[in-house]
């Protein structure tokens, strides 16, 4: 009987050993986990909730989006215990205690009508950065014309983020400047700055690759992508010219196109218990897993993924 009892033992440390590697085994978590922050974050992170949850069925978990900004803010307060932020931690938050945990990578995307009547030649030659810079920082380009050489006789409508976003700060960091540089009629959000390019025909914005494309691959429909002429040869190049999902994750990762940006996850000094197994599961091959099928977000690579584990242990 001892010996039978002492092999229970054997079994129950040797399965829950195995369960804190893989997280913890699911019947001993419980309790709530409270995230908020970055809009091109939170479809993922809403998956990957609903999973962890099926796998942890004691606890519970809300995700909130509202911008990067605010996902800091909540963090660094003790509001959330995760904040979302699809932008590079600033060394002020760095101060307040906050960990930035990278999660997964994107990329930002100029957007406008699919009535635009500059689209033709924009399909063609593309906007370079300089070109880029005085629609957004210096205001000087303020006629389609301007930008392509056309006859359209149109104005330019430019649309921004009204609020803190990472969307906003990369778009402006390609640009070399910060959010609070870039022009334009403000716009709460992604949804809302998308759509507002949309309805628009002489309108631009950008949003994330979140919200460009749709389910199935596709740019959202009334919607297209300007391209960005980054090697500057006033052509817009085949692989400058994204249709659909596919081409702008392989740009992406190869490093083609250039507005490309990491995303956090911020925590008030090193994750711990629960908050550290969920951050411990998004970064599994499950979790990975999850990033591909949502399709919202790229994931980053074993090697990547195994490094942060290491930084967070």
């Amino acid at each position: 009987m001892k010996n039978f009892m002492y092999g229970l033992i054997l079994i129950f440390v040797f399965l829950s050993g195995k369960g804190a590697a893989n997280s913890v085994l699911a019947s001993e978590l419980e309790g709530a986990i409270t995230l908020s922050g970055a809009w091109a974050i939170y479809p993922t992170a809403v998956a990957w909730a609903e999973a962890f949850k099926k796998l942890n069925p004691k606890v519970s978990i809300d995700v909130s989006a509202g911008g990067a900004g605010k996902g800091a803010a909540d963090a660094i307060a003790g509001l959330v215990d995760i904040g979302m932020v699809s932008r590079e931690p600033d060394p002020a938050e760095i101060k307040k205690g906050v960990l930035p945990v990278y999660i997964l990578h994107d990329a930002v995307f100029s957007v406008i009508s699919d009535k635009n009547p500059a689209l033709p030649d924009l399909l063609k030659k593309g906007i370079n950065k300089k070109k880029w810079s005085d629609i957004y920082i210096t205001g000087i380009i303020t006629k389609w014309d301007d930008v392509t050489g056309g006859k359209t006789g149109k104005s330019i409508h430019v649309y921004t983020r009204s609020d803190a976003c990472g969307a906003a700060a990369s778009w402006a960091d390609y640009l070399g400047r910060k959010q609070e540089d870039l022009k334009g009629v403000g716009v709460y959000g992604d949804p809302g700055l998308l759509e507002a390019a949309r309805r628009d025909p002489i309108g631009i914005g950008y949003s994330n690759f979140s919200y460009v494309f749709t389910r199935d691959g596709k740019v959202v429909k009334g919607v297209k992508l300007v391209p960005i002429d980054s090697n500057e040869n006033g052509i817009a190049d085949p692989d400058e010219i994204y249709n659909d999902r596919e081409g702008a994750v392989k740009a992406i990762r190869s490093g083609r196109y250039p507005a490309t940006r990491k995303n956090y996850f911020f925590t008030k000094g090193k994750p711990k218990g629960l908050v550290k197994a969920f951050i411990d599961f998004t970064l599994s091959e499950e979790g990975t897993k999850i990033v591909d099928e949502v399709g919202t977000s790229l994931s980053i690579s074993k090697t990547e993924r195994e490094k942060v584990l290491k930084e967070i242990e």
